[in-house]
């Protein structure tokens, strides 16, 4: 049975790096979208408006995602080791990147009109955010291995 729980665990893991690189690659799709709107902003020419529709609908759906990974791997920890702060840098890194996302999209909600101030902290968090993701996967690999 504890043998069993143990290679369900150990799945676990896979599926939940597996899982947050996926949220991963999925963010960096979502910022290179942010990219292509914000050159043609600046620009000066017309708003392709599928694109931000694409953008600001996946956002809030890529948050969620980020958040439950973030959920799920103390879940895991959890039951593997009984206490949730095991690998305390991965944890911590995570934790930030879950906050961080919190924040991108709440700041996201108050842009409003073309020369908004609250772009550059959109734009500088989702480039810490996809920073420190790619840090994650190297900790969480050496987690595993």
């Amino acid at each position: 049975m504890i043998k069993n729980l143990l290679l369900i665990i150990d799945y676990l893991k896979l599926i939940h790096g597996a899982f947050n690189t996926l949220v991963m690659l999925l963010l960096i799709y979502q910022g290179w979208v942010g990219l292509r709107i914000r050159k043609i902003r600046r620009a000066g020419k017309p708003p392709d408006f599928r694109m931000i529709k694409r953008h600001r609908k996946n956002g809030p759906f890529f948050t969620i995602l980020g958040c439950l990974g973030f959920i799920a791997g103390i879940i895991i920890i959890y039951l593997d080791e009984g206490r949730i702060f095991e690998y305390p840098l991965h944890f911590i890194v995570g934790l930030v990147i879950t906050f961080s996302l919190i924040a991108t999209y709440l700041i996201s909600k108050r842009i409003s009109g073309a020369e908004s101030p609250l772009r550059t902290p959109h734009f500088i968090l989702g480039i810490g955010i996809l920073g420190l993701y790619l840090i994650q996967v190297f900790l969480g690999l050496g987690i595993l291995f």
